[in-house]
């Protein structure tokens, strides 16, 4: 392990704090695939030892990482590298595929798969007519067994008339059935976790999370879902590419 963190050194005669160099050199370190999500990062006491610093350095350096949202501590476990999910704003693609795209498990966890009547903000959303049956979808998302997000989708029943018969991907079970998503129009913000969503995601009350609301629409112009997910910040990030 020491011969692995020799590039990580802080440089003593710097004005830079030594456990923001440390912090700074580690984040390169993990960005850069020297820790894999999920992977324990060395203890404060092999990271002193082997960086010659002062154990309480090296708190400071891990506290600050934890901080930034790229390690997370399991109690009586350790300190672990957080799985990121990077979700590109100008690609239409499923949460599955991102995430396998990227290494990933993909996984759902299912809360609720039923038929029911749409309601108003369904109705204006989707441009259904009062009172149509649409299929309701509920259920956690995971990457590698933990949870990254909440999410309740719509879609016309007309379209899923068998919520049961959605499996892993719902994008997946929509093409499948000749029904392919083709653009989507995204709204996020900030939220703040409630009782349930917190118990849910396996987070404090009053934790920031995103709260994305998306409409898909078919080639036609009909609008064919929508979504609303709920996602741990921690976790998850946004990537926009602006050009001029």
């Amino acid at each position: 392990m020491p011969a692995r963190l020799r590039d990580f050194h802080p440089d003593a005669a710097s004005d830079t704090p030594l456990y923001m160099q440390v912090a700074n050199r580690l984040s390169d370190g993990i960005a850069g695939g020297d820790w894999r999500a999920n992977e324990a990062l060395p203890s404060e006491r092999v990271l002193s030892d082997a960086l010659s610093i002062s154990r309480v350095t090296a708190r400071k350096a891990i506290d600050l990482l934890c901080d930034r949202g790229m390690l997370t501590r399991r109690r009586g476990s350790g300190t672990y590298i957080t799985p990121k999910l990077e979700q590109p704003l100008s690609r239409l693609t499923s949460f599955s595929e991102e995430l396998r795209q990227r290494g990933f498990t993909a996984g759902s966890r299912w809360l609720q798969r039923e038929i029911g009547i749409a309601a108003p903000m369904e109705v204006l959303s989707l441009g259904l007519s009062p009172n149509m049956p649409v299929a309701r979808l509920k259920r956690l998302r995971t990457a590698d067994d933990v949870v990254m997000a909440i999410e309740t989708s719509t879609i016309p029943a007309a379209y899923v008339p068998d919520p049961q018969r959605v499996t892993d991907s719902l994008y997946g079970y929509l093409e499948a059935h000749g029904t392919v998503p083709m653009r989507a129009l995204q709204h996020i913000r900030a939220v703040n976790a409630n009782a349930e969503q917190a118990k849910l995601a396996n987070i404090a009350p009053g934790t920031a999370m995103l709260h994305i609301t998306r409409v898909s629409y078919l080639d036609s112009g009909a609008a064919v879902e929508l979504t609303h997910s709920w996602c741990r910040s921690d976790y998850y990030e946004f990537v926009a590419e602006s050009r001029r």
